[in-house]
């Protein structure tokens, strides 16, 4: 039993096989109400507007009106949060700038699916959907952008997570962060690590972890590389932290630090890493 509020999904995809694949994963996660699951995008706009899930996900390529003209019609602030799924790797980008939380490529796996419904349950609890970004915006003093794709207007859909930069200000400080009403500053002194997926970063700390929309490589350079190194293609690590190095048997490689967290060193980040640390030999 939990007393975890049940998110409330809804399923859009052309193909019943496809439906009842997400249905099945679907009921292996707990606190999960169904609400309905459709098949075309018709149908999918008129049960977004009635039933209000907090969840869809909705498939990209059907007949008539596509996953993406679903978006359009309703609009992307008044969307649930989305995981796009699609046969064809090329729409995520367009995916992502409609305000998808994520997207999965068929056929996915089951640890794929997980990964992508724990990061919307994240944002469907931390997060409201519009208000809050034009709160964001406000806070930020930054102009909205537009929706992508043609004939797109400036509607706050895409406030980027991260301030500008001052002029007098190379690396960033701080980090505001929105979260259940309120924006939070994250000093970047009390960042341990950073963790990224899809769209999405998590600033780790001591305490928690906090979740903003932007990619991790822009998050790289916005960062003292004197002070945070990028040791895999999804995790930024704060060198003073580093504890312990690891080098596993089967070519695998860690580092530990010094709260006892272990994360992944990619090969390609290898050399660097043993050379920030001073290791020789």
């Amino acid at each position: 039993m939990t007393d975890r509020k049940p998110i409330r999904v809804l399923i859009v995809d052309d193909e019943p096989l496809a439906r009842q694949r997400v249905e099945d994963l679907l009921g292996a996660e707990e606190a999960v109400e169904i609400v309905a699951s459709v098949d075309n995008g018709a149908a999918a706009v008129d049960a977004v507007r009635s039933l209000q899930p907090d969840l869809v996900f909705l498939d990209v390529q059907m007949p008539g009106k596509t996953g993406i003209d679903v978006v359009r019609e309703i609009g992307p602030d008044d969307m649930p949060a989305t995981i796009f799924v699609t046969a064809y790797d090329r729409y995520a980008l367009q995916a992502f700038d409609l305000a998808a939380v994520d997207y999965l490529v068929k056929p996915f796996d089951d640890e794929r699916f997980e990964q992508a419904f724990r990061r919307a349950r994240r944002h469907v609890e931390l997060e409201e959907m519009g208000e809050l970004r034009e709160r964001l915006l406000a806070v930020l003093d930054q102009g909205p952008r537009g929706i992508g794709g043609s004939g797109g207007t400036g509607d706050g859909a895409h406030a980027p997570a991260l301030p500008a930069p001052r002029t007098d200000e190379r690396y960033l400080e701080r980090i505001a962060v929105e979260m259940r009403g309120k924006v939070r500053v994250v000093p970047v002194a009390q960042i341990e690590y950073i963790t990224a997926s899809g769209p999405y970063v998590e600033l780790h700390t001591s305490e928690r972890a906090y979740l903003i929309r932007e990619a991790i490589q822009t998050l790289e350079h916005r960062l003292d590389p004197n002070r945070f190194l990028r040791i895999h293609r999804s995790i930024i690590v704060r060198v003073d932290l580093i504890d312990t190095f690891h080098r596993g048997a089967g070519g695998d490689y860690e580092v530990q630090l010094k709260s006892g967290v272990r994360l992944r060193v990619s090969r390609s980040r290898r050399e660097e890493l043993e050379r920030r640390l001073g290791v020789v030999g």
